[in-house]
């Protein structure tokens, strides 16, 4: 496999800035039955039956975006992306500009107040550890994060978010993540309770997403990447109702890894480092719905391994029909390719 093969040409005018009010009025392409349809989220009902399970994933976005001075004056970027002790002293953290960043150095707020500590670098060596020097609590310390942080869009929305609650889901439960699941922001309170009273089971999980939403693949064969591990849970309920589901239809590309890491391993939560590319076997996950992702991404690796090459006709035709792309973009609904042949990789 090469990087060509999920690469595409993505013009900025494609890359929504703002979400689509109300959230299921956005666009979403439809590939369930074969052929390619032009709906909306609110339509997604004509594609549900009694007995499907729609899994969503609950996980809440962190306002986890510092802005810190350095004892140099010099200001820094500071992405929390993962505690690393129970009790949130301690964090994964990406820092931009890191390149001199001291072991012991000490970043603060624009107050001058001691925020945190660099203890190093990470074992990748693409992310440090820093312990937080505020609160003597987890509660404390949250409190503090979000007291300073600010939620972590992504890079490619330059448009100021109005209303924050906009890059959460309606559902959403503890803030742990570094980004959004994307898919989910489509839904309303009022479209789930439509979708229930269909006899379609909402099942939630949780996938705390981390650094792989930031991080493109450069491997010249995509398959070389190294994945990060990421935190997941599939609450047992979830796992009894998916497994006597007609059909699982999967929220978001972080619903997928949950579930799949669950069927994967045997467990039901812990750290998954599921890389699922062109030849995995599929275990549980029938549909999927999804945004439009960034080129040579692990994201469209998972596309293409649950839809096959199809994903280009489908992403130019988007582009044709002038969809909007990523977080705040459009959707799609995709139907699973069979392929007994395929394989997993762990």
């Amino acid at each position: 496999m090469q990087l060509a093969d999920i690469d595409y040409n993505l013009p900025d005018h494609f890359i929504a800035q703002v979400p689509m009010e109300p959230r299921d009025a956005a666009r979403m392409l439809v590939y369930v039955n074969g052929a390619v349809e032009h709906k909306k989220v609110s339509d997604i009902t004509e594609f549900l039956q009694a007995g499907d399970v729609l899994v969503v994933n609950e996980t809440r976005v962190l306002p986890s975006r510092l802005s810190l001075v350095r004892s140099t004056g010099g200001r820094v970027e500071v992405l929390l992306l993962e505690p690393l002790q129970d009790d949130d002293s301690e964090w994964e953290a990406l820092i931009r500009p890191g390149r001199k960043m001291r072991v012991g150095e000490f970043l603060a707020t624009s107050s001058g107040e001691k925020f945190a500590e660099v203890l190093g670098r990470s074992d990748a060596g693409d992310t440090f550890r820093i312990r937080l020097c505020v609160g003597a609590t987890p509660g404390e310390r949250r409190a503090a994060i979000e007291a300073v942080g600010a939620l972590p869009l992504p890079p490619y929305i330059t448009t100021t978010l109005e209303d924050l609650e906009r890059y959460q889901t309606v559902y959403a439960h503890e803030a742990k993540s570094s980004a959004a699941p994307t898919a989910g922001l489509h839904f309303t309170s009022e479209l789930l309770e439509k979708i229930e009273s269909m006899g379609v089971t909402i099942a939630k999980v949780e996938l705390v997403v981390g650094l792989d939403t930031f991080k493109p693949v450069d491997e010249e064969n995509p398959l070389n990447h190294v994945i990060h591990s990421e935190w997941y849970n599939v609450p047992q309920e979830t796992m009894q109702v998916v497994k006597n589901a007609k059909r699982v239809v999967a929220v978001g590309t972080t619903s997928v890894r949950a579930l799949e890491s669950a069927a994967v391993t045997g467990e039901l939560s812990g750290r998954t480092r599921l890389f699922i590319t062109p030849g995995y076997s599929w275990n549980l996950v029938d549909l999927m719905m999804t945004n439009f992702h960034m080129p040579r991404t692990t994201l469209l690796l998972m596309v293409q391994a649950f839809i096959g090459e199809k994903w280009r006709d489908l992403y130019a035709e988007a582009q044709l029909e002038s969809y909007r792309f990523l977080s705040f973009g459009d959707a799609m609904l995709l139907a699973r390719i069979n392929n007994s042949t395929m394989e997993s990789d762990l």
